[in-house]
């Protein structure tokens, strides 16, 4: 290598050491400046590193991960336009408008078509006026309606996009006796309820000293079966089967007493899932407390979208009884708790399904116009050793106070004579 040649290598040589050297100083006081007044924090949970003499700042990996999420220029302006659009979504309205008879619900939902709750909305009625959900659960009911076309359209509320326009509906004249598809969203858990209050259903009892509390010794196409409701609790199925339970009638829901809330029993679920799986046929009862047709098209819609998933291989029944003298129904004339029955099975046989009524023999005697539910299965509640009702029947409750292995405490044990 000549001297020229080598006075070039050293002088590049030299430049490198120094570009280097400037680089690590600016980066050295770049960091120096961001940590002025900030503590050193060491991290004695770390067991790994204790005696490593590693340090680390705040803010920084090792102290606090989240770190980033408090840091606004950490997500690009697209990024926070999408997430700011995606709460826009969250909170759009929509509305849910049904008709049975001369009545509209008007149902306020969110993008999850789940009612919205905790707030005042105002609807207006074209030509009719405004409405306010005043216990604000997301529905405004407005019932003595003449018969036509509606439209429906929600005021605005602060935090919200509403719907641009109107919603057109059709008040009908009469009940037309056809589920509610959007019944779902009016059932409630017992969590959301007073269920002490709400579920008293009391019946009234026909017995005397002759009562059955034990499984009948049966003969012909009669079987053993037993209705059971959140009061049995937990039960063995399969236990229950070995004792020679053909069938089960479950309660599957019950509307509440005093508010007439639409309440799904918390035990139906795997009542009806474990009965099967045993083998045991089933069927399916709910606990009315309508006052009047509508409401009894809304118990029967409640109870198809709870049976949707299951076979039934039994009916499904009304349980029309008492609830201790102060139910919203214990009221009825002969008539009209008639009518709520005939309104609920019809309903009911409308969607597919075999419908009865349950009753005990004075409800059938006084309370009911039996002639008119004939039509339907019917099933009796008289607790004696032989019933001396003398209308038909196809089922009977023969004692409230049965005892059966796989249960614990009471339950109602029932005689089937429908031949299934």
């Amino acid at each position: 290598m000549d001297s020229k040649t080598k006075k070039l290598a050293v002088t590049a040589a030299v430049s490198t050491m120094l570009f280097i050297a400037l680089t690590v100083i600016l980066i050295n006081g770049g960091a120096a400046k961001s940590t002025q007044g900030k503590a050193e924090t060491t991290v004695p949970s770390d067991t790994s590193q204790q005696g490593s003499g590693m340090v680390y700042l705040d803010g920084q990996i090792g102290n606090d991960l989240s770190a980033f999420l408090r840091d606004e220029t950490f997500f690009d302006s697209e990024e926070n336009e999408y997430l700011d659009r995606l709460r826009d979504e969250q909170n759009r309205l929509s509305l849910i408008v049904t008709s049975i008879e001369k009545d509209l619900r008007i149902q306020v939902v969110d993008n999850d078509n789940e009612p919205v709750k905790g707030e005042s909305f105002f609807v207006s009625l074209d030509g009719v006026g405004e409405y306010k959900d005043l216990d604000k659960d997301g529905v405004i009911y407005i019932g003595d309606l003449p018969a036509g076309d509606y439209e429906v359209s929600l005021k605005p509320l602060e935090g919200y996009r509403v719907p641009s326009g109107s919603t057109k509906v059709r008040v009908k004249d009469k009940v037309e006796y056809l589920v509610i598809d959007d019944i779902s969203l009016l059932i409630k858990t017992e969590e959301e309820i007073d269920a002490e209050a709400e579920d008293s259903a009391q019946a009234i009892d026909d017995a005397d000293k002759t009562e059955i509390k034990t499984a009948q010794s049966l003969t012909g196409n009669a079987v053993l079966g037993i209705d059971v409701s959140k009061w049995q609790g937990e039960i063995d199925w399969d236990q229950v089967k070995s004792e020679g339970v053909e069938f089960a009638i479950i309660r599957c829901g019950y509307r509440g007493s005093v508010t007439g809330s639409l309440v799904e029993d918390p035990y139906f679920a795997q009542n009806i899932k474990a009965a099967k799986a045993a083998g045991i046929k089933v069927g399916v009862y709910f606990f009315t407390q309508a006052v009047n047709e509508v409401e009894a098209v809304e118990e029967a819609s409640m109870v198809v979208s709870l049976i949707r998933d299951y076979e039934l291989e039994y009916p499904v029944f009304i349980d029309t009884e008492g609830a201790g003298g102060e139910g919203r129904a214990d009221g009825l004339d002969v008539g009209v708790r008639t009518a709520v029955c005939d309104a609920f099975c019809t309903t009911i046989e409308n969607a597919g399904y075999k419908a009865g009524v349950y009753a005990s023999r004075n409800w059938y005697n006084k309370r009911l116009e039996t002639a008119k539910l004939e039509k339907y299965t019917i099933w009796l509640a008289e607790y004696r050793s032989a019933p001396i009702y003398q209308g038909y029947y196809q089922m009977w409750q023969y004692t409230s106070k049965g005892s059966i292995a796989g249960i614990k405490g009471k339950v109602d044990m029932n005689i089937s004579y429908l031949g299934y």
